[in-house]
């Protein structure tokens, strides 16, 4: 038979561990952005971060269809507050490896899906290992979007977050 008490502690330890915790967090060391490779939707080759170095960057990376909706969100508030003026904001959808062909009809939709050129140009899809990435930038799950803002002209990781910018994340980015 179980005791109340235990089952009380257990309720209250997994009450704790399901708390919302603060989205954005900084690194104490320097931390780097992995070299990856993709293509932009209009179908120009790109490294992320190296073809990004004359301005800080901003990454943000999806790994869900469903995440778009965050990714918007997000640069919506940065090109609202003139970011794009002063940074290069990136968005890139992450697919696990697969066959060319595949990966030929999965860009082929999300292009049609996408008119917008400037849209397309920021957009550059990878087709790597992504629990290898996940591993690299200490990315816990796929359940949400990741952020990343590196250092103009190096690899640095100046700080990153997860879900959606917030204004006060908007604030510390903008400090930097």
């Amino acid at each position: 038979m179980v005791r109340p008490k235990l089952i009380f502690l257990l309720v209250f330890l997994l009450t704790i561990s399901c708390q919302p915790s603060e989205n954005m967090y900084m690194s104490g060391e320097i931390n780097e952005f992995p070299s990856i490779e993709g293509n932009n939707l209009n179908k120009e080759k790109k490294v992320v971060p190296d073809d990004f170095v004359n301005k800080d960057l901003i990454i943000i990376v999806a790994f869900q269809q469903w995440h778009q909706g965050l990714v918007d969100q997000s640069i919506n508030l940065l090109e609202s507050n003139e970011m794009d003026l002063t940074h290069n904001i990136i968005e890139v959808p992450t697919i696990r490896k697969t066959n060319k062909l595949n990966e030929i009809y999965l860009d082929g939709v999300m292009r049609a899906g996408i008119r917008d050129d400037r849209i397309r140009n920021r957009t550059i899809t990878a087709y790597l290992n992504k629990e290898e990435f996940k591993k690299d930038l200490d990315i816990p799950n796929e359940d949400t979007i990741y952020w990343f803002l590196i250092e103009k002209g190096s690899n640095n990781i100046l700080i990153q977050g997860e879900g959606i910018i917030t204004e006060r994340e908007l604030e510390i980015i903008q400090s930097y």
